[in-house]
Parts: structure tokens; C-alpha cells; sequence
């Protein structure tokens, strides 16, 4: 019996332990983040001028959303360049990012000063490689020729696309260094005894192992894509110039909640549901990624 209440009380006084580590974190993220997010879906079912609007209408301003074209069009534009935003950034930040690392984790000269350098693009603002951007893209003082990169609405969401992947890509290759750095070297020098070459050890060893690196990767591109303004507001404004072919879910909510009606304000109830819409996509992906990966892990 004692025996037991000595082990029941190890157990709580390791509980309270780590709870004492993570209960600043916790607080932090409720007040910051959560209780912002919990009080945007209450302001969505209200209306009214002002920052805080007072007028209970319940479900009316989704029933706008998803009814009256003039907000409907906006919408459906907005999720439709983030998908294609979001699959562009996956495609060069996981494609891009993985022969980097496997170049920067290769026996060869510079490997080591590059893996240095590869991060330091990460750490500068959006807003600071949106002007970069910008002036390199310039048509007429731009080092890329006159071509209109961001007047152009074939190509001035690309070209967003590509500025992201250049900043963030030193993530990717963060990660994937990781995940091949930790592949036991006995492995991989097995193979090469066994007359496998670059390609088939990448697509036999390498590959598989870092899996689930990929699928962390690809998450982290997905939140960061469907809740991105700062890139849309440097390069394009928060118009999503040229004509909302930019426009993005961060920016129409921008939009929506802050700007005047005559530069497309649609009121701060309408920007809280435009918001809560935006945090129900990104919560659905992230819900699918963890169902996928408990059962890949569970097989």
C-alpha cells in the first residue's frame, strides 16, 4: 500500500514538473494566439462599422460569403491561388531543397560553407526580400529584362511563389540535411560495396528514410502559404494586383477587415468570417496531414 501511494506521488510530482516547464508556453500561446482566434470567430457572426462590430446576424455574413457573387468571387479566388501558390512553393521548396541537401551532406568542396550559408536567407523579413524582389524584378531598371514579372497575371503569382521558396528554402534544406545526416553511414556504405550508384541509393535509402522529414516539411510550406500576407503586401499590395491574381487568403482578409469600402473593405465582421473560413482550411489540411501520418506510422 505504500509502496503504491510513494509511486502515485513520483508520478504527480513528475507531472507537475513538466507542466512548470511548459505552463509559460502555454499561457503565452492562449493569450497571443488562441484567445485572438476564439474571439474572430465570435466577431464573424456580428456586423457593424467600426473595429468591433455590435450587430448579432448569426450566420449572415457566411451566407454572403457564399451567396452574393461580388464576395463569393473573392473568396473563391483567394483559396484558388493558394492552392496554386501553396503547390508551386511545395514543388520547389521540397524538390529544390532535398539535392541541395543531398549535395551539401556530399564529400566535396564547399559543402560545408554552403550548408552555412543556405539559412541565412531565412532569417531576413518578407517584407525586406519582397523589396529585393522587386527591384530586381523592376521592368525597367530590373537585371531580368523589361518583362512585367508582377503585372503580367500569369506570372506575377509564380513569381511570389518563387520569392518565398528563395527565402524559406534553407528550412527545407535544414531538415533534410538532418534527416540524411542521421542515416547510419555502415547503410549507405553497404550499398556502394553492393554496386549501387547516386541515383539508386537516393531512391532506395535515402528516400524512404527521410519520409516523414518530407511530410514535415510540406506541412510546415502548407500553414505558412494558406496564412501568408506579408510576401502579397511587399510585392503586389494587399489588392493582389494585377486584378487579384495574387490575392491571397492573408490579403483579402487584410482587406476585408481594415481597408475602406472604396478599397475593397467589406467590414470587420465579414474580415473575422473571411478569417475563421481561412482557419478552418488550414486546420482541415493539418487534421488530414496527422490522419495520414498516424496510419502510415500505425502500418
Amino acid at each position: 500500500m505504500g509502496s503504491n501511494t510513494s509511486y502515485t506521488r513520483r508520478r504527480v510530482q513528475k507531472i507537475l514538473f513538466r507542466l512548470g516547464f511548459l505552463l509559460p508556453a502555454l499561457l503565452i500561446y492562449t493569450f497571443i494566439l488562441l484567445i485572438p482566434i476564439v474571439d474572430s470567430m465570435r466577431l464573424s457572426f456580428y456586423t457593424g462599422s467600426g473595429l468591433i462590430p455590435n450587430t448579432f446576424i448569426g450566420l449572415g455574413n457566411y451566407i454572403k460569403i457564399f451567396t452574393q457573387d461580388v464576395f463569393r468571387e473573392r473568396v473563391w479566388g483567394a483559396f484558388t491561388n493558394n492552392i496554386k501558390f501553396f503547390l508551386i512553393v511545395t514543388l520547389l521548396q521540397n524538390v529544390l531543397g532535398f539535392f541541395l541537401a543531398m549535395a551539401v551532406t556530399r564529400p566535396i568542396k564547399g559543402a560545408s560553407f554552403m550548408r552555412k550559408i543556405s539559412f541565412i536567407p531565412t532569417t531576413l523579413s518578407v517584407l525586406v526580400v519582397g523589396f529585393l524582389f522587386r527591384q530586381i524584378l523592376n521592368p525597367i531598371w530590373g537585371i531580368l529584362g523589361n518583362f512585367p514579372w508582377l503585372g503580367n497575371e500569369f506570372t506575377a503569382l509564380p513569381t511570389l511563389a518563387v520569392a518565398v521558396s528563395w527565402q524559406f528554402i534553407g528550412e527545407s534544406i535544414l531538415l533534410y540535411t538532418v534527416g540524411i545526416d542521421g542515416i547510419p553511414i555502415e547503410l549507405l556504405e553497404a550499398a556502394r560495396i553492393d554496386g549501387a550508384n547516386w541515383f539508386q541509393e537516393m531512391r532506395h535509402i535515402i528516400l524512404p528514410a527521410i519520409m516523414p522529414i518530407v511530410g514535415i516539411v510540406t506541412l510546415l510550406i502548407y500553414v505558412g502559404d494558406f496564412t501568408q500576407f506579408d510576401i502579397v503586401y511587399a510585392m503586389t499590395t494587399t489588392s493582389g494586383n494585377p486584378r487579384f491574381k495574387t490575392d491571397l487568403f492573408g490579403s483579402l482578409f487584410y482587406r476585408t477587415a481594415f481597408s475602406t469600402p472604396a478599397r475593397g473593405g467589406w467590414g470587420m465582421g465579414m474580415g473575422a468570417a473571411v478569417s475563421t473560413i481561412m482557419f478552418a482550411v488550414v486546420a482541415f489540411g493539418v487534421g488530414i496531414w496527422f490522419f495520414v501520418f498516424q496510419r502510415k506510422r500505425d502500418a
